[in-house]
């Protein structure tokens, strides 16, 4: 089975930084069942977008299937959820540039 690879976004990591250890813990839990199906959150409209719940949080991510990678690109309150999801939306083509640079920075074939 295909195994993916999980990078954060700048501004995921921005917004992780903000929480406790144990939150953190939870999202590393969640990243390394990402690892072995990607497709195991909730969908968000489309198959790549997705969301996976911790307490009263949502950590939101995009699948990439031509670079078999994972990007977690944000963490929101469920209140602020359907803003999030707008603003994750607006900035797909700069994520996928993102993502595209990390793997031109490593020189994968």
């Amino acid at each position: 089975m295909k195994k993916y690879k999980i990078y954060h976004s700048a501004r995921f990591d921005g917004e992780l930084a903000k929480f406790d250890l144990d939150f953190q813990r939870r999202v590393d839990k969640i990243e390394g069942q990402l690892v072995d199906n990607p497709y195991t959150g909730d969908p968000l409209n489309v198959k790549w977008f997705r969301e996976k719940r911790i307490g009263k949080y949502r950590v939101y991510y995009l699948i990439y299937e031509d670079f078999s990678a994972v990007f977690m690109v944000g963490i929101s309150e469920k209140k602020d959820q359907q803003r999030v999801i707008n603003t994750i939306r607006l900035m797909f083509d700069f994520f996928k540039k993102e993502i595209g640079d990390l793997f031109d920075d490593k020189d994968i074939t």
